[in-house]
């Protein structure tokens, strides 16, 4: 314990040479916070601690031997290497802070690097939703005007890209990105029955694609010239009821026992059953 109190009391005192390093990783990955200290410096002592979000030691190098068992966020996750390197793994995620190493060498100059670690998550899998315009009067027959939607569970630090599958690059027009490029806005013709677009969500330690081809909600099947599906609904519904209604009224009003006519159905199959043909 006295040593370590003298390394940080070298820290605080002796002037000393500091270098800085930011790394990122993922959750569920093992990262190396690399030892790294100037040609020829021997290391007789190092400490390694977490300084943000808050202070804890963590491992230890004293009298040629190698320590990690200190109580910390870290614990059973940290391991010190012959190399003074610390790693750290299986990240979590709150894992991310700010980690320091002050070593000091035979001849007692000290030395201190800092290191930033963000952790993120990784990206999972996107959704793409189709959504298609209403057709007006000034949308070019047999085409559609389609929205493409992309969305993760996880929105942190996720950025959004759109690629036309099938070509090496994609050069959308910037007005057709909208919601900081999360909907592409496009129009389709004939020509685009069978063509992929696909969004790739993306941090900077992962990423995933969804693709969809969005020509399959357009609802273009009918031919040019020809009446859509809708148009015959339209007509075919509304004659097939009146048709329905007229046989249900004609069965009641001309049937041989309906209304008015039923004393007269029952006075004629009686005569008929008392006078058989000879």
């Amino acid at each position: 314990m006295w040593s370590w109190w003298n390394l940080l009391l070298c820290e605080a005192l002796l002037p000393i040479v500091v270098t800085s390093t930011q790394l990122l990783s993922k959750v569920g990955d093992s990262v190396l916070l690399v030892a790294e200290c100037p040609p020829g410096f021997q290391v007789r002592e190092a400490i390694w601690r977490s300084l943000w979000p808050s202070e804890e030691l963590l491992a230890t190098f004293f009298r040629g031997s190698l320590e990690t068992l200190y109580h910390s966020r870290f614990l059973g996750r940290v391991q010190i290497h012959s190399n003074f390197s610390l790693e750290l793994g299986p990240l979590e995620t709150g894992d991310s802070g700010n980690f320091s190493v002050l070593m000091v060498d035979t001849g007692g100059q000290p030395w201190t690097q800092t290191l930033q670690l963000k952790v993120y998550d990784a990206v999972p899998k996107p959704t793409v939703q189709v959504f298609t315009a209403a057709s007006g009067n000034a949308q070019a027959p047999n085409t559609c005007q389609v929205f493409l939607s992309c969305w993760t569970p996880n929105n942190s630090d996720i950025t959004y890209s759109w690629r036309r599958e099938g070509t090496m690059d994609f050069d959308v027009d910037l007005h057709s990105l909208l919601t900081d490029k999360q909907v592409l806005s496009i129009s389709l013709g004939l020509g685009d029955e069978d063509v992929a677009y696909s969004c790739i969500a993306s941090n900077p330690v992962s990423w995933d694609i969804a693709t969809v081809i969005p020509w399959e909600s357009c609802h273009h099947e009918a031919a040019p010239g020809m009446a859509s599906y809708k148009d015959v609904l339209l007509v075919a519904v509304p004659v097939s009821l009146l048709l329905i209604l007229a046989g249900l009224f004609g069965a009641w009003h001309y049937g041989p026992c309906s209304g008015k006519r039923k004393d007269a159905c029952t006075d004629s199959m009686a005569t008929e059953t008392e006078n058989p043909l000879v």
